[in-house]
C-alpha cells in the first residue's frame, strides 16, 4: 500500500502525549489527564469538543502509554448487542489481569440511544471496563446521567492558529511522501480559515491541494485552496468534514429570514443523512437566540418540532423540521433575550457575588426575620395594576439595563409596558 492509501491526518496521528498538539490545559504539566496517567488510574471520561482536536487520538494515547487492553466502537454503525459483546470479551480473566482495566472508547456517544447507554452503565460500574466517550454535542443533553455521573467530563478546544502552525510544520518536517512533493506553502490564511479549528480537515485539505496542483507547480497560496475545496463541496460530509459548515449556513439563513435558502440547506443536511435531533436543537436554539420575545410562538413551534422528530424519525420527519424551518425564517426578529443574558453574565463576573437586597430575601426563621429579611417587601398582587415600583437589584447596580426589547411590533409594546411601569428608570 502506497503511503498516500491512508490520508495524511491518519499517517500523522501522534503516538504520544508528547507528540500531541493542543489541549494543553487537561495533557501538559499539572493537567489531569497528565496526572492521572502518572498515577496510572484513570476514571471513565467524556471527551466533549469539535472534530478534528484529537478526541481519538487521545483515548489511543491514555491506553498506549497506561499499557491497557483498548476497544473501540462507534456509535453510528454499532448496537446493543456489539456493546455486549465488547464487555463480554472485555471481562475474560486475561485481560483484566494486565495494567489495569480495557479501555472501550465510543465514538460519538451521543448518537447511542438511551437503551445502548444502559447496556455499558454495569460494566463500567462493577469497573470491568474504564469508558472513553467522544461527543461533539453537549453531553448533558445526550449522556444518560447514571453514565455521566460515573464519568469525568472534559471539553477539548477547537485548533486555534498556534496548533494549527504546528501541525503543518510537523506535516512536512515527518511525512515522506510531502516531503518527496517539494511544495511550498507560501500562504496559510485559507487553509486555516477553512479548517474552522479542525486539525484533521486541514491536512487533509493540504494534501487534497497538493494532489490538485499542476504538475512544475510547487506553490500553495489562498486562491489555490479556496478553487480546489470549493470545487469539492457539493457533497454534505457526514463523517464532519462539512458538519459545522452546513449547519451554519442553515443557521444563518434563517437568522438572515430567507425561508429558500434555509429549506435548500436543511436538505442538503437531511440527503446527507445528518441526525434529525441535531437539527431540531438548533431550531430550538434558532427560536429563543434570534427570534425570542419578537414572536414568542416560535419557542413553541420549536419544541413541537423537536419532540415530533423525537416520535416519528427520518423519513416523515423531514417535513416537521421543513413547516418550523420556514416558520422561523419568515418570522420577526430579536437577539434581545440572547444579548440580555450574556451582559448579565458580563455583570455577574464583573461585579462578583453581590448581596440580595434584605427586602426580597426568603425569610423560613424566626431568626432570619429578625434579622430583617424580607422586612418592607411589597406584595405586587396588593396593589393597583399588580404592580409596585420598588428595588429589585443589588444597591450597586442599581437602575443596570440588560434587557433592551428589539424594534418590531411585539417588542416595541414591551417597550411600552416597562417604561410605563418603571418611569425611565431603565431607560425605556
Amino acid at each position: 500500500m502506497h503511503s498516500t492509501d491512508i490520508p495524511l491526518a491518519e499517517r500523522l496521528r501522534p503516538k504520544t502525549l508528547e507528540d500531541f498538539v493542543g489541549q494543553q490545559s487537561l495533557v501538559g504539566t499539572g493537567g489531569p489527564l497528565r496526572l492521572a496517567m502518572k498515577a496510572g488510574s484513570l476514571p471513565s471520561l467524556i471527551f466533549w469538543g469539535p472534530p478534528g482536536v484529537g478526541k481519538t487520538t487521545l483515548a489511543q494515547i491514555l491506553a498506549d502509554e497506561l499499557d491497557r487492553p483498548f476497544f473501540t466502537l462507534s456509535a453510528i454503525s454499532s448496537g446493543v448487542k456489539d456493546v455486549r459483546q465488547v464487555i463480554e470479551q472485555a471481562s475474560k480473566p486475561n485481560l483484566l489481569s494486565k495494567s489495569g482495566k480495557p479501555i472501550l472508547f465510543i465514538d460519538e456517544i451521543h448518537r447511542f440511544s438511551k437503551s445502548q447507554q444502559d447496556s455499558l452503565l454495569g460494566a463500567v460500574e462493577r469497573g470491568v471496563i474504564t469508558l472513553i466517550g467522544a461527543t461533539t454535542e453537549n453531553p448533558s443533553f445526550e449522556v444518560i446521567p447514571a453514565l455521566l455521573s460515573r464519568s469525568q467530563v472534559y471539553v477539548l478546544e477547537a485548533f486555534g492558529k498556534e496548533e494549527l502552525e504546528t501541525l503543518l510544520t510537523r506535516a512536512f518536517e515527518k511525512d515522506e511522501w510531502l516531503q518527496e512533493q517539494q511544495v511550498e506553502v507560501k500562504e496559510k490564511t485559507a487553509l486555516f480559515r477553512l479548517s474552522g479549528g479542525d486539525g484533521r480537515k486541514m491536512l487533509n485539505t493540504l494534501e487534497l491541494v497538493v494532489t490538485s496542483l499542476e504538475e512544475g507547480d510547487k506553490v500553495i497560496t489562498d486562491d489555490k485552496v479556496t478553487a480546489v475545496v470549493k470545487s469539492k463541496m457539493a457533497r454534505y460530509d457526514k463523517t464532519g468534514e462539512q458538519h459545522y459548515d452546513i449547519i451554519s449556513a442553515f443557521i444563518k439563513s434563517v437568522r438572515g429570514s430567507d425561508p429558500n435558502a434555509a429549506v435548500y440547506w436543511l436538505a442538503r443536511m437531511i440527503e446527507g443523512g445528518e441526525d434529525p435531533l441535531f437539527i431540531a436543537r438548533r431550531i430550538v436554539i434558532l427560536a429563543s437566540e434570534d427570534i425570542g420575545n419578537a414572536n414568542p410562538t416560535a419557542l413553541v413551534i420549536a419544541m413541537n418540532c423537536y419532540q415530533a422528530v423525537h416520535a416519528i424519525g427520518y423519513p416523515e420527519c423531514r417535513i416537521v423540521l421543513s413547516q418550523a424551518t420556514i416558520y422561523l425564517a419568515s418570522s420577526a426578529k430579536s437577539n434581545a433575550s440572547y444579548a440580555a443574558i450574556g451582559d448579565a453574565i458580563s455583570k455577574v463576573r464583573e461585579t462578583g457575588d453581590l448581596s440580595v437586597p434584605l427586602h426580597i430575601r426568603n425569610a423560613p426563621t424566626s431568626l432570619m426575620k429578625e434579622l430583617g429579611y424580607g422586612r418592607d417587601y411589597e406584595y405586587a398582587h396588593s396593589h393597583k395594576g399588580n404592580f409596585v415600583d420598588q428595588e429589585f437589584l443589588p444597591e450597586e447596580i442599581s437602575g443596570t439595563t440588560f434587557y433592551d426589547p428589539g424594534m418590531n411590533p411585539r417588542e416595541n409594546e414591551m417597550r411600552k409596558f416597562l417604561s410605563h411601569r418603571w418611569k425611565g428608570k431603565y431607560g425605556y
